[in-house]
């Protein structure tokens, strides 16, 4: 009898604490540690049969028994999504093929034997007469679900990202909701399963990762990051409305510009408005002449009145003779411009290939057959991959044809055409290995016609039209967020990575093409996507929309991204990406840091009265003549003995007066002639002291 009363009173306390349990979780208080789900009741153990009819039943139910393989509040495949789609289905619905896997694994967490805690536990005084649409998501998942699927399910995000992982988002190291490839919980504090020996998947799923490394905060606008190539190991990052910036050696910014042309570059605010500083390119041997080249938008004031909104212009300059670490602006050269209609579809870029050629990249600018009637052959450059030499001595133009170029005897496309047919071109990437036979490897991001965002990746070969090409990848995929052109990877430290092309898209997703032998049909481009690892295993996680992508010398790639799109907002960083299965710095990786140095060529220092080529030659500004530029030219010439001192200036002898000193005086020369005579004499010796020391 006493055994009988003692089962009853355990069998009341056992009900009595699970109803409270129960009554707790209606108010979202439960204990972390006990499971229940969403509406109060215990999970349930899976059966082998149930868990196949999981398994198999849909692709959804394949991915909620991934995450809970055993212990379930979904017996059945179709519990979790009837109550899911009897409110606001619409909310979870999505054409975006990014966005729609991670819904899905948002609705699995309506299956989490922990489904109680993780939608009871939102703050619900904010939203006292509505369910909670998502669970408490984990503060990376949070932020990827955000710049993910915000462009595709407007009504769910009505505030911005950080508003909104406030509210759905889990700081602390309570529940929350990612699967365990994103996560790798620890105890019994989790939604996870720990009978699932999860830390193997994670290890092996970690493995896979690379990390974005966060190098730089507080940019504006970032369009481009390059390098020099003189040993020195500084990164150059371009920031639209007109300013370059340097990061030394060791990464740390200094606050004087390399550049400052805000004035001259008209920049654009609103979005999709590509005005502004495009892009920079140093000389193959810039270590020895100094120069750069720049290509930024500007006004049209320059030229007469027409159709075009703006110019596209590329000019070069040369780095400063007294400070390697700023451009003298008065360097100034122009090589070419072109007439835009539009505030889209520009293009700008210029690289260099290895064998020391530049590449100008020019977009169609949404210009029609009507347009082009319209601008008389001012558009015979748009949709155009340019290909020039600036290696001439030739002073009357900035550069020459290559004679291999293969326009470069038609009578009907400009010769300096190496492709054409491209559209919005984003960025270009050439491989710095070059193949056995020499040819070089080029890739640009591209659109798929005028009028959409169907981004694509074009393999570029000389006189190709790429109107009706076809491509090496299509972003189709990617929810038409419009592809961000990256690098071909020849850098040290990712063994893993080493000849993929790394690239993205908008909305930040990274990706990379590689290389596979294929036995029918030769080798072919196979795309992936480039897996990030969490904050918590990298120290750091990309955040937000990519703005591009940056090389450094050693070949390590970066990346530029903003988490806001406002003009003003200072908001953008660089990360560097890194492979956290090899060190930071490998030793056969290290290469010493050289100083930049003084530019110090004999036609720098000697030419005082014009320009030098990246070949050294001293071409004279107009009015001056002899081997640096130091005499100047009277036309017509000084007469009776006078001396050309200026342009068009002669210095007379004693006696004598006029332009040209066809005027006869009488008497001695006066104080002033005296002076000029002396200066003149003071000036002469001066240039042939350093002629002198020039040839020696």
């Amino acid at each position: 009898m006493k055994h009988l009363q003692f089962v009853l009173v355990l069998a009341i306390a056992v009900n009595v604490w699970e109803c409270g349990d129960a009554k707790f979780g209606e108010r979202g208080e439960i204990s972390p540690r006990r499971r229940r789900c969403y509406d109060g009741s215990l999970p349930k153990r899976l059966k082998k049969r149930e868990r196949k009819v999981l398994l198999d039943g849909s692709s959804s139910g394949e991915v909620c028994h991934r995450l809970y393989p055993r212990v379930s509040c979904c017996p059945t495949r179709r519990a979790a999504y009837q109550i899911l789609h009897r409110r606001d289905a619409r909310i979870f619905s999505t054409n975006n093929t990014e966005c729609g896997l991670l819904l899905e694994e948002i609705k699995c967490a309506r299956c989490s034997p922990n489904a109680q805690v993780l939608f009871h536990s939102l703050d619900m005084d904010k939203m006292p007469h509505r369910e909670p649409d998502l669970p408490r998501l984990c503060q990376d998942f949070c932020r990827e679900f955000y710049y993910t699927c915000r462009g595709h399910i407007p009504e769910l995000f009505q505030a911005d990202v950080d508003e909104f992982c406030q509210y759905y988002g889990r700081r602390d190291a309570s529940l929350c909701f990612p699967d365990f490839q994103r996560k790798q919980p620890q105890g019994q504090d989790s939604n996870y399963l720990g009978d699932e020996k999860i830390e193997d998947i994670s290890r092996k799923h970690k493995h896979n990762c690379y990390c974005a490394q966060e190098v730089l905060s507080g940019l504006r606008q970032p369009v481009a990051l390059v390098h020099c190539g003189d040993g020195s190991q500084r990164l150059f990052v371009l920031e639209r409305e007109g300013i370059v910036r340097i990061l030394n050696h060791d990464l740390e910014l200094i606050k004087e510009p390399f550049l400052d042309i805000h004035k001259l570059v008209q920049n654009g605010l609103k979005g999709g408005d590509e005005r502004g500083l495009l892009s920079l390119a140093f000389h193959p041997n810039y270590k020895k002449n100094g120069k750069l080249y720049v290509s930024y938008t500007t006004n049209q004031e320059r030229w007469a009145i027409g159709p075009h909104d703006h110019i596209l212009r590329v000019v070069e300059y040369t780095v400063s003779r007294k400070n390697p670490n700023q451009v003298d602006t008065r360097t100034v050269r122009m090589l070419m411009e072109v007439a835009e209609l539009h505030r889209k579809h520009l293009g700008g870029q210029l690289l260099f290939s290895p064998d020391g050629l530049l590449h100008i990249v020019l977009g169609d600018g949404m210009i029609t057959l009507d347009d082009m009637e319209e601008m008389d052959g001012l558009s015979d450059f748009t949709g155009s991959l340019l290909r020039v030499d600036v290696d001439t001595d030739c002073c009357t133009s900035p550069y020459s044809i290559p004679r291999n170029n293969p326009y470069f005897n038609s009578t009907n496309q400009p010769p300096e055409i190496f492709a054409h047919g491209l559209h919005d071109p984003g960025r270009c990437a050439v491989d710095r290995l070059q193949s056995d036979n020499g040819s070089l490897l080029m890739l640009c991001t591209d659109t798929s016609g005028k009028n959409t965002s169907a981004g694509r990746i074009l393999e570029i070969t000389p006189g190709k039209d790429y109107e009706n090409e076809p491509s090496v990848y299509d972003l189709q995929s990617s929810g038409g967020a419009p592809p961000v052109g990256g690098f071909i990877y020849r850098g040290c430290q990712s063994r893993r990575l080493y000849g993929s092309y790394v690239f993205g898209d908008k909305n930040g997703n990274l990706r990379i093409l590689q290389k596979a032998t294929l036995s029918d049909s030769g080798e072919q481009w196979q795309e992936k996507a480039l897996c990030l690892g969490p904050a918590g295993s990298c120290g750091s996680m990309l955040v937000g929309h990519i703005l591009g992508f940056g090389e450094d010398e050693l070949g390590e790639v970066y990346i530029l991204a903003s988490s806001k799109t406002m003009a003003q907002s200072h908001s953008a960083k660089l990360y560097k990406l890194i492979d956290p299965k090899r060190p930071l710095a490998p030793k056969e990786c290290q290469r010493q840091v050289e100083p930049p140095e003084l530019l110090m060529t004999a036609c720098s220092r000697h030419c005082k009265n014009g320009h030098c080529t990246p070949t050294g030659k001293c071409c004279c500004s107009p009015g001056w003549e002899g081997p640096f530029c130091r005499v100047a030219k009277c036309e017509p010439v000084c007469r009776n003995g006078g001396v050309c001192m200026e342009p068009n200036k002669c210095l007379c002898k004693s006696g004598y007066s006029g332009p040209q000193c066809e005027k006869s005086e009488q008497g001695m020369p006066n104080d002033q002639e005296k002076d000029g005579i002396l200066d003149h004499i003071i000036d002469m010796t001066s240039y042939l002291l350093d002629l002198t020391s020039y040839i020696v």
